[in-house]
């Protein structure tokens, strides 16, 4: 027991430490709403200063810890200053790619000054022990827990009794209203990257003694101190410190009583997708008005191109040194790689961080299954792929109610859990000369890499070919469309009926087969496969590689892939400039931050463009280059039949957010070919109510019902599927996608064999004659196929209740529909908005601030005030009520009804002022 209990206390000194850069990481988000990925790396970068002034140059231990922590605080501001604050309106996709572009560049720095060599440093806090109740513990360790504790206590009295505190809270709730109070954003956060940078340079200045200073661990030291802040909900020092101290406890514990290798290291990253399962939302992540996602490429297949690829490929990998032909052959299989970030990442929006560790997984059951178990090569190919994908699909499983960063910390635990506890376990992965295989043979013919290099090439450009043809395939067919729906806009998605978590799910089985191909074709190059070059690391530079080169675009791997070690980047650089192997990775950091900086698309876009233009420029001359023009789509006949008649009823509906009462027990019914108008205030409940109704919104009380069947546990989807439709206030569109696409995605069948067959055959289901319809009735012939960021606003207003009508709905209900139209705009809709009630016998719930729009269109109309019905009746009984006209007036019922000069209710509007427009 006291061996127990000795291990413990080690393991609080190493979680105070972890503490720290928990603490560090905390700030960092709250200051600015980044999580920053490269906490540890700039902790690191401090150490290593540390390091050379006080133990290199014998200089004093208090002029290198000051030196190390400035510097680290130094690089957090500058990391702010010139890389965060011009991406603060980019998506939260671009800011954490950027921060792995600071990891990668800072690593790379590190390893060109420093070297990778181990370095021992001694403890410059006492290490003597003393008996703590009859337990020996060493002082460096309390004084750590000290330390750790004091430092939680002050950062918690700063941020809560300070004005610096105080700005950061209203900074983090809202920026534009702290603006306005007078808190600078961009002070608060470079004051908070500075100082959460400080203490990872603390931290990593203190951890140095015990586990030694090398580049990999101290990078890695992120994901314990990212563990605590999940923890903490990035917000509370306390619950961070606590989180900490645990885990250091755990890591200590389970590494001296548990024979598993790996698995005491592997005790954050468990901990993180635990967490994740049981929480089951996102990080309260800030949102931006604008966030816009790389590009994406269109997926069309020009064999003419693909021909030229073949023939230039043949040629590369068969006419060209050896040297440069395994440079080809890196470049194709990293590419494969690659392509599985552009369908998890670059389709469905999803970062993953895990890819390497996928590739190198089926790299493993394909090389243990040729050593040991003497299958063809083919045959292991066959089952890595295959066994690839179970595991794909389980990495994905703990992460699939979440997306963007929260997936990004999912996959990155579980990668980093698979390199400690496999790929670095000898028992695992054979002795310390790794796995050894024979020559590879397919259909009898040796195609070794050594041996054959060239055959090795041929089979790994047909395999590159292949994948690149099926991510093309899926580009274009049902299945992608569902993919970049759900990249786009999980919400819209849903609402349309699309399994959100069903798309997530395929793409990352797809990805994980695509990135198993590619490992398994680098691992057979060699005899020897060596399962510890599998890091996390390689997964991070893969996400830098796949960006530079286009993370849309089916040609983006191919370009980045380049940038792989041995690569075909590396094998020119060398020609040209001997020696630039080793500051390949120091460029890619470098590139990757520009390009996020200047141009998030990569370099498939600007050479799409670039081509582009010069047909633009020679087509007039050439004719077999020139653009065609778009063929028109070809519509079949429309039909305009009654949708199924379908009354939606509420009774008593109540939906609270902690102790406010947004929607207060209301009750109303739609019926078939009727328009109900809810009208209110602003903060009346009255989206709220319709979030409710389709699933968006959790309910307190009372009951929802669809032709008396009661739906409140039914899904957002199956309300859909059910003829439960709804168009969003903010419209929500798809924005990457045409006209065409949007109305496609909402029409498509919704089974599940479209997600194989797209793979080989993509179809296009001819379009509904219920959506021809709705095409021709919204006016949208002419914009088919035009991008919807190209749309004016009133064709997007149209486009966003076409889309809801394209799913056929029994019930449809639009929120705000005639927000930012023009009198002649709103006046059509309104008659648009009435044939789907009488032609189409369509049942309508229509939210609406213009009142004369109201007037005209509803049959009946609800009145909602602070979440309660105030009124509900026809629109003239409805303009006549005084408790109506008390709300909308801001004055009481009683006033209104004793003022002799009130005879008829006066036009009012949301605001209280009377307008031509708006009034009653």
């Amino acid at each position: 027991m006291q061996e127990v209990i000795t291990f413990a206390f080690l393991g609080l000194g190493l979680g105070a430490l972890y503490s720290l850069a928990a603490q560090g990481l905390v700030l960092i988000y709250r200051g600015s709403g980044v999580l920053n990925f490269a906490h540890g790396a700039i902790g690191m970068a401090g150490a290593y200063i540390y390091w050379s002034i006080s133990v290199d140059h014998g200089h004093p231990f208090v002029v290198g810890l000051i030196a190390g922590v400035a510097a680290s605080a130094v690089i957090g501001a500058a990391t702010h200053l010139l890389v965060m604050r011009p991406l603060r309106q980019a998506s939260p996709l671009a800011r954490v790619v950027a921060t792995l572009g600071i990891l990668i560049t800072l690593q790379s720095l590190v390893v060109l000054v420093f070297t990778t060599e181990i370095r021992f440093v001694p403890s410059t806090l006492p290490v003597d022990s003393v008996s703590i109740g009859g337990v020996k513990v060493s002082t460096d360790r309390i004084y750590l827990l000290v330390i750790a504790v004091v430092l939680a206590i002050a950062l918690w009295a700063l941020y809560k009794f300070t004005k610096f505190g105080v700005g950061t809270a209203a900074v983090a709730e809202n920026q534009r209203s702290a603006a306005t109070l007078g808190w600078s954003p961009d002070v608060i956060a470079t004051a908070n990257w500075a100082l959460g940078s400080a203490l990872a340079g603390v931290a990593a200045i203190l951890i140095i003694p015990i586990v030694t200073l090398q580049v990999s661990v101290l990078t890695n030291m992120v994901l314990a101190a990212l563990a605590a802040a999940l923890i903490a909900s990035f917000r509370s020092f306390p619950i961070a410190l606590v989180a900490s101290l645990v885990i250091g406890v755990a890591e200590v514990e389970l590494t001296r009583y548990v024979q598993q290798p790996g698995l005491g290291t592997s005790v954050p990253f468990i901990l993180i997708v635990v967490f994740m399962v049981a929480r089951g939302q996102t990080l309260p992540m800030r949102d931006y008005f604008l966030q816009r996602l790389p590009a994406i490429g269109d997926g069309r297949v020009k064999f003419v191109y693909v021909a030229a690829a073949v023939v230039v490929g043949v040629l590369a990998v068969g006419f060209t040194p050896v040297a440069w032909q395994d440079g080809f052959t890196i470049t194709m299989a990293t590419a494969l790689i690659l392509l599985s970030l552009v369908v998890v990442t670059g389709y469905t929006g999803q970062l993953s961080l895990a890819q390497f560790a996928l590739a190198g997984f089926g790299a493993w059951i394909a090389g243990r299954l040729v050593a040991d178990q003497g299958w063809p090569f083919w045959a292991g190919a066959l089952a890595g792929v295959l066994g690839t994908v179970p595991l794909g699909l389980a990495f994905v499983l703990p992460a699939v109610r979440t997306r963007g960063i929260n997936f990004a910390v999912v996959t990155l635990g579980l990668g980093s859990t698979l390199e400690l506890m496999l790929f670095l376990n000898s028992s695992y992965t054979g002795d310390y000369r790794g796995t050894q295989i024979d020559s590879p043979h397919l259909f009898g013919i040796d195609i070794g890499a050594i041996s054959h290099p060239a055959r090795y090439g041929y089979v790994t450009l047909a395999v590159l070919i292949v994948g690149c043809l099926a991510v093309a395939n899926v580009r274009r067919g049902r299945s992608g469309r569902r993919l970049i729906a759900v990249r786009t806009n999980e919400r819209a998605a849903a609402a349309l009926g699309i399994s959100v978590q069903g798309a997530k799910l395929y793409a990352f089985g797809l990805a994980a087969a695509l990135a198993a191909a590619g490992g398994i074709l680098l691992a057979f190059r060699n005899t020897s496969i060596s399962y510890a070059t599998w890091t996390s690391f390689e997964s991070i530079s893969a996400v830098a590689w796949a960006m530079i080169g286009g993370i849309g675009f089916i040609m983006g791997p191919i370009f980045g892939a380049t940038l792989a070690p041995g690569g075909l980047g590396t094998v020119v650089g060398d020609r040209v400039f001997a020696g630039i192997a080793e500051y390949v990775p120091l460029i890619t950091g470098v590139l990757l931050i520009v390009l996020v900086l200047m141009n998030q698309h990569g370099i498939a876009k600007e050479t799409g463009n670039q081509i582009r233009w010069v047909r633009g420029k020679l087509g007039k001359s050439f004719s077999a280059i020139a653009i065609k023009p778009e063929k028109p789509v070809a519509l079949p006949a429309e039909v305009r039949a009654k949708v199924d008649p379908r009354v939606l009823k509420v009774s008593g509906l109540t939906v609270t957010y902690g102790v406010t009462v947004a929607v207060d027990e209301v009750s109303l019914a739609v019926t078939p070919g009727k328009i109900v108008g809810l009208i209110g205030p602003n903060g009346a409940g009255k989206t709220t109510l319709i979030d409710a109704i389709t699933g968006f919104a959790k309910v307190s009380d009372g009951t929802i019902e669809l032709d008396t069947q009661p739906i409140n546990k039914w899904s957002v989807i199956k309300r859909s599927r059910q003829g439960l439709s709804r168009s969003f206030q903010s419209l929500e569109l798809f924005e990457d996608s045409t006209v065409i696409d949007n109305l496609r995605v909402a029409s498509d069948p919704r089974d599940l064999f479209s997600y194989v067959r797209d793979l080989v055959l993509p179809t296009q289901p001819e379009l509904p004659g219920e959506v021809v319809a709705a095409i021709k009735e919204f006016g949208l012939e002419a914009d088919l196929q035009t991008k919807v960021e190209d749309l004016p606003y009133g064709k997007r207003r149209l486009l966003a209740i076409a889309r809801a009508v394209a799913t056929t709905p029994s019930v449809l209900l639009l929120d705000e529909p005639a927000a930012g139209l023009g009198d002649a705009e709103t006046a059509e809709l309104a008659s648009l908005v009435r044939r789907l009630a009488a032609d189409w016998g369509m049942a309508v719930l229509l939210v609406e601030h213009d009142m004369n729009f109201v007037m005209s269109v509803c049959d009946e109309i609800v009145v909602l005030d602070f979440g309660k019905k105030i009124a509900e009746g026809t629109p003239a009984q409805v303009r006549n009520n005084p408790a109506v006209i008390a709300a909308y007036l801001g004055e009481t019922t009683d006033e209104l009804i004793e003022d002799p000069t009130v005879s008829t209710p006066p036009a009012v509007t949301m605001a209280g002022t009377s307008t031509a427009k708006d009034g009653f």
